[in-house]
C-alpha cells in the first residue's frame, strides 16, 4: 500500500504543478472571457489538488512510510510544510480575485484588471511556483535523510 500512496501523492503533486504553471501562463496574456473562465477552472483544480495533496500527504505521514516522529525531526520536511502553508496563503488572493469575476462572466463580460493589480497577481503566482520548487527540493532532501534533527 505504501507504493500506491506514494504514487497518488506524486500524481497529485504533478497535477498541482501543472495547474499552477497553467495559471502562471494564463495570467500573462490579456484577460478575455475565455481566459478568465480558464483561470477560474484551473484555480479550482489547483485548490482541489492542494487539498488532496495535504490529505494524502497526511496519511503517508501518520500511517505509511517512516512515521511522524521521523518526519517531524527533519528540517527539510518542516521547511516543506512551511512552504506549503505559505503557498496556500498566497493562493487566497488570486482565488478571491478570480471568484469576483464570476458575475461579470455570467453577463458575458470580460473582467477589467488594472496593470498594478495584474502585476501583483503575476508576482503572487510566481512566488507560489517558487514555494512549490522549494517543496520539491525539501522533499528530495528529506527523502535522503539530510537535515535530521535528533
Amino acid at each position: 500500500m505504501n507504493w500506491f500512496m506514494a504514487f497518488l501523492h506524486h500524481l497529485i503533486a504533478f497535477v498541482l504543478v501543472a495547474t499552477l504553471m497553467n495559471e502562471w501562463l494564463l495570467i500573462r496574456k490579456p484577460i478575455t472571457i475565455e481566459r478568465a473562465r480558464s483561470l477560474i477552472n484551473t484555480d479550482r483544480i489547483y485548490g482541489i489538488s492542494a487539498m488532496l495533496l495535504l490529505v494524502i500527504g497526511g496519511l503517508r505521514l501518520f500511517y505509511f512510510e517512516k512515521g511522524s516522529d521521523y518526519y517531524f525531526h527533519s528540517a527539510p520536511f518542516i521547511t516543506k510544510l512551511v512552504l506549503f502553508a505559505l503557498a496556500g496563503v498566497l493562493s487566497i488572493y488570486p482565488t478571491v480575485t478570480f471568484q469576483r469575476w464570476q458575475p461579470l462572466l455570467a453577463q458575458q463580460q470580460a473582467p477589467v484588471i488594472n496593470g498594478k493589480n495584474l502585476r501583483f497577481l503575476q508576482r503572487i503566482i510566481t512566488f507560489e511556483l517558487i514555494c512549490v520548487a522549494g517543496i520539491l527540493l525539501g522533499a528530495a532532501i528529506a527523502a535522503k535523510g539530510v537535515g535530521y534533527i535528533s
